[in-house]
């Protein structure tokens, strides 16, 4: 389903549709927190009455916004994140609130206080997280914007894993204001579309400064649907050498090949780059040590006492221990553990000093590259969405060290990146992602275009039986 397509029905109809598929599809996925019957007459704007899906972490005046948590089951916000007004403004009513990894941590979305999410193309697979409620809406051809956040990877992977566009422009370009924080100096708001023009046309009304939000850019907002032409012609496209060497699935990177032949013949300059292997084997352990730290800190507010459930106490203490006792899953305590002790004083030189050291290291190795080019390309992920109980991965292998998380530079240095699909495997879908330099969303969307020329994967929806 693209907007383009919901254009055509009565204003009336495009959400009322939309609505109905969700609730008929939602059994099989599990993909929605809450459903939003939005009543409100929005009958102007680029997206005027075009249904959209949120990450159930974005503030929703006056509807439910958990997290995916069990401490926010209770919790309704009294404002919009600025990026709801937004999307109000241009016409888009709301449908549901997304399922998600618990409070965006983690990259599978079976940790959600509901329940696993599960993929469209297969529902024995996971979708990928944190975003996978947002992602899997849209690949069933549900809504065709749904609102996700990235901090790691969390809007592109499930992207790759569930055959859709996923994007996450640079730091700053959206506001993240009214948005639940997992690590403020890696999150970036993100959104999933069935194709690159609808991605386009989404930042458009998604962009800008926000007084709310002091760390959103002032730079100017594009129009990036209209000068989306696919002209690669001159373009300087890096190949992400250690990406493609640690992968194993001699499919996956033949059809990489098949794409990166596509650029050649449109015009583009494809060379092959490769970055310090140390490095690059650190991306995930020092990505693990500041984002666990920084969350630990922003949801020091998860206390009981401010705002969400509460477990009662004979002192303050208690209800604090109590609720967050009771209110977190073991895998959000684990998470808070390696956070706090990376933040004991004592500790904070060798690793969490150690850490924001070598993410500078990394991105001032990616950005000398890119300098001198316009994107870096490479394959989302090494393999097809995992099935749900597969814990098969190395983690001390290249694959899963470089491969599966080599989307996070993206969020060390800030840069606008983006997966599309570029085929299937095994009739499931695989991605590739685009890196681009700072605020050079307009060199990002037309390499994608012209790649989605090259594959003709546009508009790939998996009905749900």
């Amino acid at each position: 389903m693209s907007i383009d397509e919901l254009m055509v029905l009565d204003i009336k109809d495009r959400a009322n549709e939309s609505y109905k598929k969700v609730r008929a599809i939602n059994e099989k996925l599990n993909a929605v927190i809450t459903f939003i019957d939005d009543d409100g007459e929005r009958h102007e704007g680029k997206l005027a009455g075009i249904p959209v899906a949120l990450k159930d972490n974005i503030s929703t005046r006056g509807i439910k916004t958990t997290a995916a948590s069990d401490i926010l089951d209770n919790y309704v916000p009294v404002y919009d994140a600025t990026i709801v007004t937004k999307l109000k403004e241009a016409g888009a009513k709301f449908v549901a609130k997304t399922s998600m990894d618990e409070l965006a941590m983690g990259g599978t979305n079976r940790t959600a206080n509901i329940g696993p999410c599960l993929n469209p193309y297969d529902l024995s697979r996971i979708t990928g997280g944190s975003s996978g409620g947002s992602a899997a809406l849209v690949a069933a051809g549900a809504v065709p914007l749904a609102i996700g956040s990235d901090t790691g990877d969390s809007v592109r992977k499930p992207a790759a894993y569930c055959g859709v566009v996923g994007v996450k422009p640079s730091y700053g370009r959206i506001s993240r204001y009214g948005i639940i924080p997992y690590a403020s100096s890696l999150d970036h708001v993100g959104y999933f579309t069935a194709n690159v023009k609808d991605a386009a046309l989404a930042l458009e009304v998604l962009a800008g400064r926000d007084d709310k939000d002091m760390t959103s850019s002032f730079m100017p907002v594009e129009n990036y649907s209209e000068v989306l032409n696919g002209n690669v012609k001159g373009k300087k496209v890096l190949i992400f050498g250690n990406v493609l060497e640690a992968i194993t699935d001699e499919k996956i990177k033949e059809r990489f090949n098949k794409v990166v032949d596509g650029l050649k013949e449109r015009g583009a300059e494809v060379t092959t780059v490769h970055f310090d292997d140390d490095l690059m084997k650190c991306l995930f352990p020092t990505y693990f040590i500041i984002a666990n730290a920084e969350a630990t800190a922003n949801h020091s507010n998860l206390d009981g006492v401010r705002f969400g459930h509460r477990v009662d106490g004979d002192s303050m203490e208690e209800v604090m221990i109590n609720t967050r006792t009771r209110g977190f899953s073991s895998f959000i305590k684990k998470r808070f553990v390696i956070g706090s002790y990376s933040l004991f004083e004592e500790n904070q030189e060798r690793l969490l000093k150690k850490a924001q050291r070598v993410r500078r290291l990394i991105c001032d190795e990616v950005l000398k590259e890119l300098k001198e080019a316009d994107a870096i390309i490479a394959p989302a992920a090494g393999s097809v969405a995992p099935r749900l109980n597969d814990s098969s991965s190395d983690e001390l292998s290249d694959e899963y060290l470089i491969a599966e998380n080599h989307m996070v530079i993206g969020n060390f240095a800030g840069l606008p990146s983006m997966t599309l699909p570029m085929g299937y495997k095994d009739d499931m879908p695989i991605g590739i992602n685009i890196t681009c330099n700072a605020f050079k969303e307009t060199d990002m969307f037309n390499i994608a275009q012209a790649i989605e020329n090259i594959t003709g994967c546009k508009d790939m929806i998996k009905e749900v039986a």
